[in-house]
């Protein structure tokens, strides 16, 4: 499982790494369950096919709760491990696969309340499922954990936008697509507008708050819990870096690693902070 994780979701390989040794493999079957699922409309030539491999994925979660039989696959298996060992919440990995669902229509969120609602069920459940991984099941730990999964996911889709741009995907919310008169031809051929860096500084605004949300909890929280709400600092970061560069996605700058990213985390941790 790490090496799955290492190689697909380097940046929550990353915290998984200060888990305790005994807690990292779970977090590891979590972690490549996620990028099972969210890889499905990458991978599939049309929405049927999409959905008949997420049903795939919902029968696999039922029975490893309902103790049935477990599918020769390497995810499923340690994913299933994971679940019986530490009694998971069935309703996030429920919430997770169909929030995927929505990946396989191509038309972007009506709104940056949508998009956020689209964030926390794809990325706050995870966080969820990652605190009770560690053993924690803390309501401040899962608030902060409700606004870093959201921070994330939104600091990820900016990220995340030439790709998405390439494949002509519209990721900015229809809202905020209107306010700021963007042009999606531009959008769709990678032009760097004003309209497209005040939509992205519309969604990067509105992540930067939920920081700040999470930061409430942060003395209220146990420090085990830190593994699974340190993706704050990649999100900050992330933010930092696109606000340098005028808040344009497409500055190839951005593409470039955070080579101190491991540094940033380790400072994180030491300092017991998010």
């Amino acid at each position: 499982m790490a090496a799955l994780v290492r190689c697909n979701d380097h940046d929550r390989f990353q915290t998984a790494l200060f888990a305790p040794a005994g807690r990292r493999e779970a977090l590891f079957a979590l972690y490549a369950f996620n990028y099972e699922i969210a890889r499905v409309r990458e991978t599939v030539s049309e929405p049927v096919l999409g959905q008949i491999r997420l049903q795939w994925w919902r029968e696999s979660i039922a029975a490893a709760f309902e103790g049935g039989p477990i599918r020769h696959h390497i995810v499923v298996e340690a994913l299933t491990a994971a679940i019986r060992a530490l009694d998971l919440t069935r309703a996030h990995f429920d919430q997770l696969v169909d929030a995927r669902e929505g990946d396989l229509d191509e038309a972007p969120s009506a709104s940056l309340a949508a998009l956020q609602d689209y964030a926390e069920a794809t990325s706050a459940r995870l966080v969820y499922l990652a605190l009770e991984s560690l053993g924690i099941r803390d309501p401040a730990a899962e608030k902060a954990g409700f606004h870093i999964g959201i921070a994330y996911a939104l600091a990820g889709l900016l990220r995340a936008m030439p790709f998405h741009a390439r494949a002509g995907r519209l990721i900015i919310p229809a809202d905020i697509a209107a306010q700021t008169e963007l042009d999606t031809a531009d959008y769709r051929a990678l032009r760097s507008t004003r309209a497209l860096r005040s939509a992205a500084a519309a969604i990067a605004t509105a992540a930067s708050g939920h920081l700040v949300s999470a930061r409430a909890h942060r003395r209220s929280r146990a420090r085990s819990a830190l593994p699974a709400l340190l993706p704050a600092i990649v999100a900050e970061r992330s933010l930092a870096r696109l606000k340098r560069a005028g808040y344009d996605p497409f500055d190839p700058t951005l593409a470039a690693p955070d080579t101190m990213q491991s540094w940033r985390l380790a400072a994180a941790w030491l300092l017991s902070r998010f």
